[in-house]
């Protein structure tokens, strides 16, 4: 799931009843005076309490490269040694998602993603990054927020929010993560002065660790190109990418240029790092985990699980941490396994998998020789009235997946076509198939003589843009060109 500097709902339920009144508090960071509902300590044990459940919700720590989290932990601890708030147990993690994501939890809580890793180009990028969560829990901005939610109900927003699908509660139990895919899930983001602030001071603690603060624009640039490649990508120029991290932070340019100049002259000497940066990310995951399932094109492969299945031509999937979406310009689905144990599975179809609903048209089916059953439920998604094909498949290994189809009413006929066959394309691979799946990685490599932007994005063991991730990863979109001896990534094997 994708978090985007934000809080949970699980978190923010638990949040608005943590307590029942307000106190007044003063940042520490920033002197400014609010009203919230939490003591220091208080955010401290939120924080140690949500922490299993982010790491659950991104696939876990990145644990296979051990020197890489020594690496990212003393960054973080460094620049937070020179915030105003030391005294607190500051905990950094690498997360194993290909997300460019990055965020604090209250109590000193701060995550990043080796997606973002991959992205930086250098160390003081990253202690950017760092030291932007950082201002967050300095200047106590989650304990801020809770104080201005509790004021504003937030119990019912975030119901109402949660519930825009298939109208009401009901609704948001059965489409889980498909819910928040459509309706945005963006819940309590920090607001624009937040944002700055935490430029502002996350430029101030590069500075005093000697960093060049220019690496908090350079990295806000990268974002932006990340932004517009993506988008290209997925069929739409116009348009933002709503996964990208700084969709939830709201930040610009002229307001980070802004911040580094209030900072003051640079610091003699200011490093970037950029060697021992590039030398800690190598071998580094790029893109999917295998353990967590690949994405090759159209096709969503698990070798560990051994299934895989392949999406309508047009469609783009994502791989969340529970569920696997894919949308296509009239459609949507969402793949997960089922909970539980799971018993005649059109009878599950038809009252279990969602009692509230009104399940019609229940039919046995066979996928591949595997047991099936589908039905046919009517809703809306946002104000747009839609139907919605539930297909459960029992696996080999008497695993049920289960496959959550949706289009707007008046286009699902010509779309449940396309439903059908990517449910017929759903098998158990051999092991010999889930041995031979390896990830990507970042690998370096040194310019030689004769090398172009194009022989060297030509090793890129990528589906598509090569040329444009190549030129992304080593910030070369800019026209810089390259130089004899440089270091630079690509993604290999």
């Amino acid at each position: 799931m994708s978090a985007k500097h934000l809080l949970s709902a699980a978190l923010l339920a638990a949040l608005a009843t943590l307590v029942s009144g307000c106190m007044q508090a003063t940042s520490p960071a920033t002197g400014r005076t609010f009203s919230t509902p939490v003591s220091e300590s208080q955010e401290a044990s939120i924080g140690a309490q949500e922490h299993p459940k982010i790491l659950a919700e991104f696939g876990g720590a990145y644990d296979e490269m051990p020197g890489l989290n020594r690496y990212v932990d003393s960054v973080g601890q460094l620049v937070a040694a020179t915030s105003e708030r030391p005294e607190v147990k500051y905990t950094f993690t690498l997360l194993n998602s290909a997300d460019i994501n990055a965020f604090a939890l209250p109590g000193g809580y701060i995550y990043i993603t080796r997606g973002l890793l991959a992205l930086a180009v250098n160390e003081a990028e990253m202690a950017g990054v760092l030291g932007h969560e950082v201002g967050h829990v300095t200047a106590r901005h989650t304990a801020e927020r809770m104080g201005a939610a509790q004021k504003a109900q937030i119990g019912a927003t975030l119901g109402t929010l949660l519930g825009a699908i298939i109208g009401g509660e009901q609704g948001a139990q059965m489409m889980g993560s498909l819910s928040n895919e459509l309706a945005g899930g963006y819940l309590g983001q920090y607001s624009q002065s937040q944002e700055f602030e935490a430029d502002t001071l996350g430029v101030r603690y590069l500075q005093r660790a000697t960093y060049d603060t220019q690496a908090m624009a350079s990295f806000l640039d990268a974002l932006n190109s990340h932004t517009r490649l993506q988008a290209r990508l997925a069929g739409n120029e116009a348009a933002a990418d709503g996964y990208d991290w700084k969709q939830s932070h709201p930040r610009t340019p002229e307001r980070v240029q802004q911040a580094i100049a209030q900072a003051g002259p640079p610091t003699p000497g200011a490093m970037l790092a950029g060697a021992e940066y590039l030398k800690q990310i190598d071998g580094m995951i790029f893109g999917d985990d295998p353990k967590q399932g690949l994405v090759q094109g159209r096709t969503f492969i698990h070798p560990d699980l051994r299934l895989t299945f392949t999406v309508p031509q047009g469609w783009r999937i994502r791989n969340q941490a529970d569920a696997v979406i894919a949308q296509g310009q009239n459609g949507i689905l969402q793949f997960d396994m089922a909970s539980g144990n799971v018993g005649d599975l059109a009878g599950y179809v038809q009252s279990q998998w969602n009692p509230k609903a009104t399940i019609q048209n229940v039919q046995r089916v066979n996928i591949n020789g595997m047991e099936g059953a589908t039905g046919i439920a009517q809703g809306s998604v946002g104000n747009q009235k839609a139907t919605f094909r539930l297909m459960a498949i029992r696996f080999p290994d008497n695993r049920v997946y289960r496959f959550l189809f949706a289009a707007p009413q008046n286009a699902f006929a010509a779309q449940d076509a396309a439903f059908g066959s990517t449910a017929n394309s759903f098998r158990q691979i051999s092991a010999g198939e889930a041995a031979a799946l390896k990830p990507k990685r970042i690998r370096l490599v040194t310019v030689r003589a004769g090398d172009t932007l194009e022989s060297l994005a030509g090793r890129m063991v990528l589906d598509e843009a090569r040329l444009d991730w190549f030129k992304l990863l080593n910030r070369l979109d800019n026209g810089r060109p390259l130089q004899v001896g440089q270091i630079v990534k690509i993604v290999g094997y």
